[in-house]
């Protein structure tokens, strides 16, 4: 007769997860949120001095400190950076400035607008990451579940917050003059 061990409830088993593409997952999300950290510093300096550069300030801090979190949670599962993804997370997003919007000398409202959609799918696709961690954690103790349960919470702000100064940038690019 085999002997079938069962784990005392609440215990966590070690890691179930292909690591090799766990490793490529996150080094994508690390492609993003390289881009996305830069996207939203550039969008905070080109509006310097209004009311959206106020209220963006504090969600890039938050990004940047995600983007932090992501590296972190990458050494505590031993995933290295692929330092590749993240030039080409940088390069993608210096690419994203040189897109036209209607004017040439000076900054376009629409430019804005493009940014704070970039930025809204940006932020849900960072979420969507977390989730994913979040159920992993399930079966990986290096995963903390609490801190990831923290960090979906603080993406549902922030993409709150950029739907709300979307809908008025909105109003911005639209009105007639």
């Amino acid at each position: 007769m085999t002997e079938q061990r069962t784990d005392p409830p609440g215990a966590r088993r070690a890691p179930a997860t292909d690591m090799s593409l766990l490793g490529v997952y996150l080094n994508d999300h690390l492609a993003g949120a390289t881009a996305g950290t830069a996207r939203i510093r550039h969008l905070v300096r080109s509006c310097r001095g209004t009311a959206l550069a106020d209220a963006l300030a504090p969600v890039a801090a938050e990004i940047a400190e995600d983007r932090a979190s992501l590296l972190h949670i990458m050494r505590r599962l031993d995933v290295p950076v692929r330092r590749y993804k993240v030039y080409a997370g940088r390069a993608v997003e210096q690419i994203g400035r040189l897109k036209s919007n209607g004017t040439l000398v000076r900054r376009s409202p629409l430019s804005t607008l493009w940014e704070l959609e970039a930025m809204g799918l940006g932020v849900e696709g960072k979420m969507a990451g977390w989730q994913t961690l979040r159920d992993l954690a399930a079966t990986d103790a290096r995963l903390d579940p609490r801190h990831l349960d923290d960090l979906v919470e603080r993406a549902r702000r922030q993409r709150t917050t950029l739907e709300e100064l979307r809908r008025k940038q909105v109003q911005v690019a639209f009105r007639e003059t």
